[in-house]
């Protein structure tokens, strides 16, 4: 995979195919939206994109590749308060190993959802020139450079004579919005309002591929491009 340089605030972040971004002056790997699903007794495992396993596995290789010094998780992880009963116990001792590799802080509007989990869990956190929160806020000051998830952000583009939709980056003046690492389905598109608003100067957005991301302006949106 090739992960795409991009600068904020006069600081390089990699974002990687994979959905997550790296930034390495602070060797801090950052991801949105886990959600981890609950295990249904007697019921087959999820399909790929909602499996929780999977999910740790894509997060795992990213640590082995990037050796982060920390790993900030964003938006929505966990559906309730009891964390312990939504992951299996191997599940739970994968997240452990790599908390003992990078420290983990969770960024989450439900502080109780991680109980449990290594790490830490906090509301808003901030390093250097960045915030990073659970959701995109309202307002922002006037040096502060935002990056969040919740919204799982996806675009839709018209490629090789058909319409493809996939999750995104979504990044403009002070805001970077990140897609959904845990599940490709759902998610809202980045002309939806929800999320448009909160780029009122413009967005580009850093659609995701098997190997590469691709980036396009917002009006590029509804033109023809190859896509892999």
């Amino acid at each position: 995979m090739t992960a795409a340089p991009i600068h904020l605030r006069d600081e390089r972040f990699m974002l990687d195919p994979a959905g997550a971004a790296f930034w390495p002056a602070r060797r801090i790997l950052i991801a949105a939206d886990l959600q981890f699903e609950r295990p249904i007794p007697g019921a087959p495992r999820p399909p790929a994109p909602h499996d929780n396993k999977a999910t740790l596995e894509r997060l795992n290789r990213l640590v082995r590749l990037y050796r982060p010094a920390k790993v900030i998780i964003l938006g929505g992880n966990l559906p309730d308060r009891d964390a312990t009963s939504l992951l299996a116990k191997d599940e739970r001792a994968r997240i452990e190993v790599m908390a003992r590799e990078a420290s983990f802080i969770w960024v989450s509007d439900k502080p109780e959802a991680t109980a449990g989990l290594p790490g830490v869990c906090v509301s808003l956190y901030r390093e250097g020139a960045f915030t990073f929160r659970h959701a995109a806020g309202p307002q922002l000051g006037p040096r502060e450079f935002e990056i969040s998830g919740y919204f799982q952000p996806k675009a839709s583009i018209d490629a090789r004579a058909k319409r493809v939709s996939r999750p995104c980056f979504v990044t403009g003046a002070n805001r970077l919005m990140l897609p959904a690492f845990g599940t490709h389905g759902g998610g809202l598109d980045v002309r939806d309002h929800t999320i448009s608003r909160f780029f009122p100067r413009g967005l580009r957005v850093f659609l995701l591929g098997q190997d590469q991301l691709f980036s396009f302006a917002l009006e590029q949106l509804g033109r023809m491009a190859e896509v892999a």
